[in-house]
């Protein structure tokens, strides 16, 4: 039954709250009404399934703007981060999630960044309008990964993350999620189970005036502080 829910939930509110959140778009200019909306359609979302969701670490943040990074194992990271996050971000997703009707439309006007990882070229787009929301001061969050685990263990990062980070030289916050693996695996569009997602969030790392020479620390760094976040649940 909750499953069925689920779906209906899916549906309804994605098409109803989208098509408000295109309509307000040209008023929103900041993305801060697009990111409420966004906020309620990933909150709708967990109650109809019966998730809830602990967060962790966020007494750290006071300083706006960060890159946070979080592990990647289900397609309910999204929503539990949209539900959960004390400070509005925009987060840097694959390209496909923008082709969806409605949806990716919608997140695409709310200043979400879509990113190829098929064409070099054109991801470093990506990363260029990353550097750039950072530089306005907009909090941006990226699953270093770049793709979901399949198994839920965490998967080599990507180098492209860290070059944004150095680039950026905002605060890296590393974050881990637990739990969304076992109630939505990949392959399922909503979840299976209801039960409680972990959001454990690590202090911010600093990293202006470190450079690009950085960056293979910084992603040792970012992994141990993960692997070490996911250990504490």
């Amino acid at each position: 039954m909750r499953r069925l829910l689920s779906w209906l939930n899916l549906i309804f509110t994605t098409i109803v709250l989208a098509l408000i959140a295109l309509a307000i778009a040209p008023f929103d200019p900041k993305g801060e009404r697009l990111h409420a909306i966004g906020r309620l359609w990933a909150r709708a979302s967990l109650r109809c399934a019966g998730i809830a969701v602990s967060l962790e670490g966020a007494e750290t943040l006071s300083a706006p703007p960060y890159l946070f990074m979080a592990n990647h194992q289900s397609g309910l990271d999204i929503p539990v981060l949209l539900a959960a996050m004390p400070l509005p971000f925009k987060f840097v997703a694959k390209r496909e999630l923008f082709r969806i009707p409605l949806f990716g439309w919608a997140i695409k006007k709310a200043g979400h960044i879509s990113i190829d990882r098929e064409n070099p070229r054109k991801a470093l787009k990506g990363i260029e309008e990353a550097v750039s929301k950072l530089a306005a001061g907009a909090s941006v969050l990226i699953f270093p990964e770049g793709t979901r685990s399949k198994d839920g263990s965490l998967l080599p990062f990507m180098k492209g993350a860290f070059s944004l980070a150095a680039r950026a030289a905002a605060p890296v916050v590393p974050m881990a999620i637990t739990g969304t693996y076992a109630l939505q695996p990949p392959g399922h569009a909503v979840p299976r189970a209801s039960g409680r997602v972990w959001i454990h969030m690590g202090k911010p790392i600093p990293i202006e005036g470190k450079g690009l020479s950085y960056k293979a620390e910084l992603m040792e760094e970012v992994r141990r502080s993960i692997e070490g976040l996911k250990k504490d649940v």
